[in-house]
């Protein structure tokens, strides 16, 4: 199609995808499946929007990960991007394999006591309160909590001033100095890796110490790739399962019939295994696929994106896709089938979906059972959400107790 002949989104729905991308979703999907954003001096952007072709893209070979495609692609000061989420094989393949064995299903499942543990604790103090923030009082700690149990992070450094550090990262428009931010994080990880290399910082499950063994006794990981992986594992160990709670939660608040559906049934229910699913499906943590560009010319419902394009492969809305999903935009906690896209497809699906899927597995029926009579502190369409690309996620989700 003649980019003439592509129209244009509304502008009423631009002003409104942070707060509620899929009205727009719905339009890309039926007007424009193959979108192209255009700036001068800019690469091209093309949104992918339909379940059939993000499903293909995501494992599409010709789709690289690595952002030196791009033409006038400058790294940024600190050198975080040296991972696997930003290499295409022999790289990916390498890194992936160091970093997966922590994450194997039956690893992560002996986590159970120690993150309901976590989450009861959490829950215990703020159980008089009359007001709570689910983001601020819960979601953040909780999951922040787990990854650096996973890595092995020394408790002095399991603080709010380190989450704050990591998070600047991931918002820099919104950040007071985002290159100090980014520079402090690479001062921190430094540290982190100078005391596994020490042996004065154990931790639990310590993946960060076995990356750093395995970099130093047998090189298959340089220094920048380390520093640049514990970055990924402590961002998106994070920050992906807080918007799952997040958006979860708001979405049971939203439908009522559905949150004492699961109530009633309790954790140790079939419906639960389910529901964790359709959450993931219906308000995806993951808005768009992280980065990918073409290393050559792909066609695509009639026309062509040229090599260096860089290809945003919209998750959210292939999870809203009615060609795939029944009455896509309803909340069924019983929907099944139910091969969503919330952790990608391919080579390169989420290498701690297990994890993000316990967490919430144990934390959406503590939170109906102790805060279920809870409601919403402002109208959900007021709630303010975080200005990232690729997460969706609230700010805060506050609520009070009547």
């Amino acid at each position: 199609m003649p980019a003439e002949a592509v129209p244009r989104p509304p502008s009423d729905l631009l002003a409104s995808r942070m707060r509620d991308p899929y009205p727009y979703f719905a339009w890309l999907r039926r007007h424009a499946p193959a979108y192209v954003e255009r700036r001068p001096g800019r690469p091209a952007v093309w949104q992918v929007s339909r379940y059939q072709d993000v499903r293909s893209l995501l494992a599409d070979p010709r789709l690289s990960k690595h952002p030196g495609r791009v033409p006038g692609y400058v790294p940024g000061p600190a050198g975080l991007n040296r991972h696997l989420v930003h290499s295409d094989p022999p790289a990916h393949t390498r890194l992936r394999t160091l970093v997966s064995t922590a994450f194997l299903p039956r690893r992560i499942a002996l986590l159970e006591p120690f993150i309901a543990g976590v989450a009861h604790r959490l829950l215990d103090r703020v159980e008089h309160q009359a007001h709570v923030d689910l983001i601020a009082d819960f979601a953040a700690p909780l999951t922040f909590r787990l990854i650096c149990a996973i890595l092995g992070v020394p408790e002095h450094l399991d603080a709010a001033s380190t989450r704050n550090t990591l998070m600047a990262t991931i918002a820099p428009r919104t950040s007071a100095d985002p290159e100090r931010a980014e520079r402090d994080l690479h001062a921190l990880l430094d540290v982190l890796i100078a005391g596994k290399r020490s042996g004065d910082e154990p931790g639990g499950v310590d993946l960060l110490g076995a990356l750093v063994r395995a970099g130093d006794e047998s090189g298959v990981m340089n220094e920048e790739e380390l520093r640049s992986t514990a970055y990924l594992l402590l961002l998106v160990g994070h920050d992906t399962t807080m918007n799952l709670i997040g958006n979860g939660m708001l979405a049971l608040l939203c439908h009522r019939a559905e949150a004492e559906r699961l109530a009633a049934r309790g954790a140790a229910s079939a419906l639960l295994t389910t529901a964790v699913e359709e959450l993931l499906r219906y308000d995806s943590p993951v808005r768009d696929a992280t980065f990918r560009c073409a290393a050559e010319p792909i066609s695509l419902h009639g026309r062509t994106i040229r090599k260096g394009d860089i290809v945003s492969l919209l998750i959210g809305s292939a999870n809203r896709d009615g060609q795939r999903f029944t009455d896509p935009d309803r909340l069924d906690l019983g929907r099944t089938p139910n091969n969503h896209l919330a952790f990608g497809y391919g080579p390169h699906f989420c290498v701690g979906a297990a994890l993000a899927r316990l967490e919430g597995a144990v934390a959406f029926p503590l939170l109906l059972e102790r805060l279920g009579g809870a409601q919403l502190a402002k109208p959900a369409g007021e709630l303010p959400w975080r200005p990232a690309r690729v997460m969706r996620g609230l700010e805060a989700l506050p609520l009070v107790r009547r």
